[in-house]
């Protein structure tokens, strides 16, 4: 036989059989996400009393000062808010998330940190700051008449955490098309943007902080022309001083409901970003929906709760790790 000829029948006939190997081989393994490996199991054996324990001291510190309850809430937003639910926002050092002017008036650490020496006597070295904070945040939610919901454990603590990234969090004068860029980075829908804006059922906001609303709007000297009359009135008796606080649901400030929604058909949001809700046509239809269905929006609650707690999470030894104490990364 020609040597040509051979050469290219061998060539050929492997080729054939290469393809074939290709296509009996099955396609690569898709990459899961980490908040995949997280299970509402996570602490079964290793800390069993785990939930019960956070229960406790939020119960505790709630019926101390109700206002913790929406503190919380807060804090765990503000912690998932940057690089993802890593509690990096209790990190306390020069130039950490809490030095961010956007943080100035969080509150709560106190309370993550009494749960962590509570967890740490019974469970030492077991359980991150990451996963109390959101467990915490689901309890506080509770103990207002918000809903329950299961909370998936196996978060790492994050041991990095920058005042400059913190000033990205929203802080109520932002448009809905910039609140939804930024939810959407979280992983986050329209949705999950509108029901988690209803935690503004309760907790309070500073005057400062809705100053320019009240008196000088568009720097034309003149209040948002988006306010209740009435509303605008009452809003400036209360805040005779930048450092007053005022309510964010006017009418049930201590119950978790749905008048927050039903507040904005009023003109009575406190927040710029709350009333946009409403007269925004892409989310207006839904803060309809919301306002007319209770039910729907607490199990919505829970399920947009679900996946802020899951955004960005670190899993595994390499990427955090278990904070011996929540204010300062282990060294």
């Amino acid at each position: 036989m020609n040597w040509f000829l051979l050469t290219a029948v061998l060539l050929n006939a492997h080729l054939a059989a290469s393809s074939s190997l290709a296509a009996k081989q099955p396609p690569p393994a898709r990459q899961l996400p980490p908040a995949a490996y997280l299970k509402t199991t996570y602490y079964q054996k290793s800390c069993p009393n785990l939930e019960s324990i956070i229960h406790r001291r939020i119960s505790y510190w709630v019926k101390r000062d109700y206002t913790l309850a929406a503190a919380i809430i807060r804090l765990h937003f503000h912690d998932c808010a940057v690089r993802g639910c890593d509690a990096s926002v209790l990190l306390n050092h020069s130039g950490s998330e809490r030095a961010a002017e956007a943080s100035k008036t969080l509150r709560g650490f106190d309370v993550i940190n009494d749960i962590k020496r509570a967890v740490e006597k019974q469970c030492p070295r077991t359980v991150s700051c990451a996963d109390i904070l959101t467990a915490a945040a689901r309890d506080a939610t509770l103990f207002v008449g918000g809903p329950f919901w299961e909370v998936p454990f196996g978060r790492k603590d994050g041991r990095i955490s920058g005042a400059k990234e913190a000033e990205a969090v929203p802080q109520g004068y932002e448009n809905v098309t910039s609140l939804l860029n930024f939810f959407d980075k979280l992983g986050l829908t329209f949705v999950d943007m509108v029901v988690l804006s209803g935690a503004h059922t309760i907790g309070r906001c500073t005057c400062h902080a809705i100053k320019r609303r009240l008196y000088n709007f568009t720097g034309n000297g003149k209040p948002d022309p988006s306010m209740n009359v009435n509303y605008l009135k009452l809003l400036r008796d209360q805040c005779k001083s930048d450092r007053n606080f005022v309510n964010l649901d006017a009418t049930t400030p201590r119950v978790f409901d749905v008048d927050y929604y039903r507040n904005l058909w009023k003109k009575m949001g406190l927040l710029s970003t709350d009333q946009q809700l409403f007269s925004n046509p892409g989310t207006g239809g839904l803060v309809d929906v919301l306002a007319r269905q209770p039910e729907f929006f607490l199990s919505q609650f829970a399920v947009s709760m679900v996946k802020l707690g899951n955004a960005n999470v670190l899993v595994g030894q390499n990427q955090g790790e278990v904070r011996l104490k929540c204010d300062y990364v282990n060294y």
